[in-house]
């Protein structure tokens, strides 16, 4: 079964190459894209109700539905408007900008010309920047820093890398050896994906907490089984021996969300921001929680919040106790 942001990426490339190949049978569009008839058909279906926004019925992208069999031929009107000139307003160009930068940080070499072009227009278009803008001109202040220097090095050059990594859920430093695979943005972050050999499986690790890297001689290996992760709808993965915790942040902790890996719940009835972090060790937490002095506390497990409960107020009858 297709995701959704699979079937959303696969999409948004079906419609340009269906206005170039008009009457295209749909077996020959499934094995261009690699899935089956029926998925092609069930995308089609779904672009019969796309559109530029506040369009209604009729001028929306119009497939021609009779022919829509898993032996039929595929043609599609009222899409002319991919063609039109591109126009944004000041939030849009904005954004566009931002997300083409965080973008730049994580593409390969071969695709930052691209890149770098449409960022330098957008800059140009909306006065940011003059013309001839060159690469130098366009990068984020993490483009300097070093460690995503070397790891795109790595990658370029398929070499193994060591790290020095701050696993903030144990407040432990380690040392690993990690067959990168690929940079990749999310939730405004940037991270980089590998197979790491003292877990022996595929990780996922934030460039800020890398303390150091080192390019190795050793070339990346081939590792059965490994297939890219999907990371749209949930970025980690709870690991064996990792437990999951509900804690509340007082407004005045909001701070601890640039820390620790979590989702976000909502807001309870006492405006406590609640998320849902997963650690490999309790007693960290406990600590972690105790020493916020009040401003962080344990919704779930129950156990879990008995004990910081209990461990506080032996700490406080120890102080009244002097």
């Amino acid at each position: 079964m297709s995701t959704s942001a699979k079937q959303i990426e696969r999409m948004l490339a079906l419609v340009p190459y269906l206005r170039s190949n008009d009457g295209v049978p749909v077996g020959e569009v499934a094995d261009l894209f690699g899935v089956t008839k029926r998925q092609i058909v069930q995308d089609l279906n779904v672009l019969w109700f796309c559109g530029l926004p506040e369009a209604v019925t009729g001028e929306m992208i119009d497939v021609d539905m009779d022919a829509l069999t898993s032996d039929g031929v595929v043609y599609i009107e009222n899409a002319d408007f991919l063609t039109r000139p591109l126009r944004l307003n000041g939030y849009e160009a904005a954004s566009l900008i931002t997300a083409l930068r965080a973008l730049r940080e994580t593409a390969g070499g071969h695709d930052q010309p691209a890149i770098d072009s449409a960022l330098a227009k957008l800059l140009a278009a909306t006065g940011g920047a003059q013309g001839g803008v060159d690469a130098a001109e366009i990068l984020v202040d993490d483009a300097e820093s070093a460690v995503h220097e070397r790891l795109a090095d790595a990658l370029s050059a398929g070499r193994r890398v060591h790290l020095t990594y701050l696993v903030e859920s144990r407040d432990e430093l380690t040392e690993r050896d990690v067959d990168p695979l690929r940079l990749i943005t999310a939730e405004g972050r940037l991270y980089v994906e590998g197979w790491c050999y003292r877990a022996k499986d595929v990780r996922l690790f934030r460039l800020d907490r890398v303390e150091s890297v080192e390019i190795l001689e050793t070339p990346v290996a081939e590792h059965e089984g490994v297939e890219r992760r999907d990371y749209a709808t949930r970025l980690f993965e709870p690991q064996a021996g990792s437990s999951e915790a509900v804690i509340a942040l007082h407004p005045n902790a909001l701070w601890v969300r640039e820390y620790v890996d979590h989702t976000e719940l909502g807001t309870d009835d006492e405006g406590w921001l609640r998320i849902k972090v997963v650690t490999g060790d309790e007693a960290w937490l406990k600590r972690f929680v105790l020493r916020a002095a009040g401003n962080i506390r344990v919704v779930e497990p129950p156990r879990l919040a008995e004990q910081v409960v209990s461990e506080s107020r032996a700490a406080l009858a120890a102080y009244d106790s002097v």
